[in-house]
């Protein structure tokens, strides 16, 4: 199986904040990552928004660089596959979608991705999964 994984999903393993419902969903995403048939696409700016993601929380107190160091380890040893092509479809098909659905260049570039690939989406955003759904884009679960 293949799907996207965005970062709202992949913050909630390590935070485990959010509704019982989102952490249910978010872990049925990790064990979904236990297959070894399984694959997580990413666009390309998702380690700098992981990156960023990770330092912020740190400059603020809510994480070690001690734990964050550890998750890290843990994400590259994942079947996460970045993806290379953000950059090419930033200012085409990206741009499209976040002017259609008002998101960030950053969630367009996940469902972008998403439709590129023909997969479906793995998120907990409510933007991105309406967005999605109007695209006819599959939410993962």
């Amino acid at each position: 199986m293949r799907f996207v994984l965005d970062n709202s999903v992949v913050m909630r393993w390590l935070f485990g904040d959010g509704s019982d419902a989102d952490n249910a969903y978010a872990q049925a995403v990790l064990q979904a990552m236990t297959d070894p048939h399984t694959t997580a696409l990413v666009p390309s700016v998702w380690p700098l928004e992981m990156a960023n993601l990770l330092t912020k929380a740190e400059s603020k107190g809510l994480l070690s660089e001690a734990r964050s160091s550890a998750f890290v380890g843990v994400i590259q040893r994942m079947a996460i596959r970045v993806v290379p092509g953000t950059a090419s479809h930033a200012l085409g098909d990206t741009l499209q979608l976040a002017r259609r659905f008002k998101l960030s260049s950053y969630d367009a570039a996940y469902l972008e991705l998403a439709l590129r690939e023909g997969v479906p989406l793995a998120t907990l955003d409510k933007e991105l999964k309406r967005a999605a759904k109007k695209t006819g884009v599959e939410l993962f679960g």
